[in-house]
């Protein structure tokens, strides 16, 4: 799935207030609701991070973001933060094999 980087407008250096936005339909189809966290192997690291989806704003109409500092700090270490307004990257997001666990990617486009 097509993912896109956010910031809730405070890009902070220490990764804090970053995370990944996903679309409403993505979120119904690859996430469910009993679970309190998502596990996401990002590209190039070799630990897993965990970040909490046990929260109304993910499961409400507009917000949908997975929200972490350790993401942040990815996005901001490959060069993808910050960015110009209104122009965040776009990132892949794969379901990998077992439930809950998903590789971020940078986007080859």
């Amino acid at each position: 799935m097509i993912v896109t980087a956010w910031n809730n407008g405070q890009p902070y250096a220490t990764g804090a207030g970053y995370g990944l936005k996903i679309s409403r339909a993505d979120r119904d189809l690859y996430f469910r609701r009993e679970w309190k966290s998502v596990f996401v192997v990002l590209e190039g690291e070799t630990r897993l991070v965990e970040i909490n989806i046990a929260k109304a704003s993910l499961w409400g109409s507009t917000c949908r973001e997975l929200i972490s500092a350790e993401v942040g700090r990815w996005l901001i270490k490959n060069g993808l933060a910050p960015w110009p307004k209104g122009q965040p990257p776009e990132l892949t997001l794969e379901p990998m094999e077992k439930p809950g666990y998903f590789q971020l990617r940078k986007s080859s486009q």
